[in-house]
């Protein structure tokens, strides 16, 4: 009896999380509009409202080390682009899809980048004032983010959009501009691929 009060809980607090996002999205794609045919202040809430999801994507896709620049750049491209923007899907996915671009225009100007390695990690984690009260945590933090770094792209933006910053499948398809089917297969790999290297540690 319990369990079944427990997953009807859990559903409808779904159903709200869902609702509240597409409001959110409703609010920033409005916002949007309004930026594109010149209210400076809506163009300051909306870059206030999605800076910290483009800058985790640009982060994940790229390292934390250029996403400040990276997130500079998809802003300037943002703000050229905005009058253009006509709603045909909404403003978060439309502006996660110009991030992405940005990204992969920086790989194509530096294609000899080495990404991060777990050393640099850590060299982080000595300068970060919350390390050293958990440790453990900020270990487990490395291996996770050294085994995402080592997929390949495709996987791994697939799996960081889906998994980690919560957009869904076909949110994620439109950002990348290819097919639901795609992302679905992308990001199983990349689970299997994750599975697969974790069993070897």
């Amino acid at each position: 009896m319990s369990l079944v009060v427990s997953k009807r809980v859990n559903t409808h607090s779904g159903r709200e999380s869902e609702n509240a996002r597409a409001i959110e999205d409703a609010r920033v794609t409005e916002l949007a509009l309004a930026a594109g045919a010149g209210d400076r202040r809506a163009l300051t809430e909306f870059i206030r409202a999605t800076q910290g999801d483009v800058w985790r994507l640009l982060a994940h896709l790229g390292g934390r080390d250029i996403a400040d620049d990276l997130t500079q750049e998809t802003y300037l491209r943002v703000m050229s682009a905005l009058p253009r923007f006509a709603a045909r899907s909404s403003a978060r996915t439309w502006l996660l899809s110009l991030a992405r671009r940005v990204w992969v225009d920086n790989i194509r100007h530096d294609m000899a980048r080495p990404r991060k390695s777990a050393t640099e990690y850590e060299d982080v984690a000595a300068t970060s004032p919350d390390t050293s009260a958990n440790s453990a945590s900020w270990s487990e933090w490395i291996d996770t983010r050294t085994l995402i770094d080592a997929l390949p792209t495709e996987r791994r933006e697939a799996l960081i959009l889906t998994q980690v910053l919560g957009y869904t499948y076909e949110e994620a398809a439109r950002i990348c501009g290819c097919r639901v089917g795609t992302i679905r297969s992308r990001v199983a790999r990349a689970r299997k691929d994750l599975i697969d290297a974790t069993s070897q540690n």
